[in-house]
This record gives C-alpha cells, sequence and structure tokens, in this order.
C-alpha cells in the first residue's frame, strides 16, 4: 500500500465519526430527493436514475471485482444496463491490451442480464439501438417467478465471477424473495448490491402512493437476510466513503464460500 492509500483508507475510516459532515451529507440527500436529483443524469446517453456517488463506487466495484456477468433486477429506461455493459467492455479492452490479443467488438466475453416486470416499448428499443446493445440480455417478467429464477441461474452457470444488482420493487417481502433467488449466484469476493436501503432514512410521507416506507424496505430485508446469511457482510468502507447513497449498507460483499460452487467457463 502506498502513502497515499492509507491516506485515503484512514480518511474513508474517519468519515464514519465525522458527525457534522455525515449530517451535511444527509441534510443533502433529504433536501434532493424529492427535486429529483437523480433523475438528472445520463450514462451514455440512457437516463441512469442513480447518484454520482454510487456510479463512481460501483465503477470502482467492477475494477475490483471483474465479473463476467453483471445480474440486474430493474430496468427502466436502461442506464443502468448500459452502464454496466460499458465497464465491462472496457474490461475486455484492458484483457485484451495485457494478453497481446486483437479485440473484436462483435464477440464480447462479458456480459450484462436485466430483468423487468414491465419492460416499456421504447426503452427497449432504445438500449437494443444502443451500441452496447450486444453486451446485454433483457428478461421481462417478475424477477421472482420461479421460471424467471431458474432462466438467470442457467445464465450465471457459464460464468466464471458473478456481481447481482437489486433494482427493482422495494418492498421487504420482494427484495428478501430476490436476495434468496439471486445473492446465492455472487461468487466469492464479489457483491450483492442492494439499491434503495435509504428508504429506511426517509420521512414515511415521502412514499404516499408506493408499497414500501421505513419498516418495509430493502434495507429491512438485508438485515433480515444476513441473519441467517454470514457469508455476506456489509461492507462498511464503500458507506463511510461515499456518505451520500441510495444504497447505505446495501453493498454486500461475499466473503465466504459457504453454499457456494465453482461454475463451469463458458
Amino acid at each position: 500500500m502506498t502513502s497515499f492509500d492509507r491516506e485515503t483508507e484512514d480518511r474513508i475510516n474517519s468519515n464514519a465519526q465525522n458527525a457534522n459532515l455525515k449530517s451535511a451529507a444527509n441534510d443533502f440527500f433529504l433536501k434532493s430527493f424529492l427535486p429529483k436529483y437523480s433523475y438528472n443524469f445520463r450514462w451514455l446517453g440512457r437516463p441512469i436514475i442513480q447518484y454520482p456517488q454510487d456510479m463512481v463506487a460501483f465503477q470502482e466495484v467492477i475494477w475490483d471485482v471483474k465479473p463476467d456477468i453483471i445480474i440486474e433486477t430493474g430496468i427502466a429506461h436502461g442506464g443502468s444496463l448500459i452502464l454496466s455493459a460499458s465497464l465491462l467492455a472496457m474490461l475486455d479492452y484492458c484483457d485484451a491490451i495485457e494478453q497481446g490479443e486483437i479485440l473484436d467488438p462483435r464477440t464480447p466475453k462479458r456480459r450484462v442480464l436485466g430483468i423487468d416486470i414491465d419492460i416499456r416499448a421504447h426503452n427497449r428499443v432504445a438500449i437494443e439501438n444502443h451500441p452496447m446493445a450486444n453486451r446485454i440480455d433483457m428478461i421481462e417478467g417478475s424477477s421472482i417467478d420461479h421460471d424467471i429464477v431458474a432462466s438467470v441461474h442457467e445464465a450465471a452457470s457459464n460464468h466464471e465471477r458473478v456481481l447481482v444488482c437489486l433494482d427493482s420493487n422495494h418492498t421487504h417481502d420482494h427484495v428478501l424473495a430476490e436476495l434468496e433467488a439471486y445473492a446465492p449466484l455472487v461468487t466469492p469476493d464479489s457483491y450483492c448490491v442492494v439499491f434503495d436501503t435509504v428508504i429506511e432514512d426517509l420521512p414515511a410521507d415521502i412514499f404516499p402512493d408506493r408499497p414500501w416506507g421505513p419498516g418495509n424496505n430493502a434495507r429491512t430485508a438485508v438485515h433480515s437476510y444476513l441473519k441467517s446469511h454470514p457469508e455476506f457482510e456489509i461492507d462498511k468502507s464503500i458507506d463511510n466513503k461515499l456518505l451520500i447513497s441510495v444504497a447505505p449498507e446495501g453493498w454486500l460483499k461475499r466473503v465466504a464460500l459457504m453454499d457456494w460452487m465453482p461454475r463451469p467457463t463458458a
């Protein structure tokens, strides 16, 4: 570790004890949520509906893990799929440089699989016509439907390193069912990223037309899941680094081999 790395780690650790900084970050999030601050950003032309801090953290995780497939529940406008695909394209490019190979963009090694209960026609067309489209597969239907779960498991079985992102229905029961279905696919030292855990910290009246809210959301599902799954732990260093995030306590890292079997390469 270089001196710069040590200084960075010390700064990140100190954030956890900096009450003023944490309060300011929380205040910004509360004041930016209702104006839909996260709706203002795009990735390679597609709306992504994420906070920039989470996008940067995701990039760092992808570089460290170097997944062969990213599985995402929730598609919306497709910006997150495009983000994942572009990051995987860069990994393929770096691999080709290191190995002295000629990269053929028509036959990508790494892929993204998105699942959504309703892929709207205009979003599907935009995603399928994007330059990153040949890295993206989409499945329409409930992410917790038995047949869809089976299809996702089959797709993941052909890849050595798997990363999962959950960002669809944010109720406790739905997210817990997604965790039970997809977290086992996550390979050691990779992540299951559970978005919108921040709902637990927001006022209940912010969600008058939604089935989720404080006490019934992605964070409560995460805590319930972790009680019986010690192979995962919350990566608090990401929370301490970001301070502003829709996924506090949602960056779950697989730290043990429990219930995991090596998957054959394609």
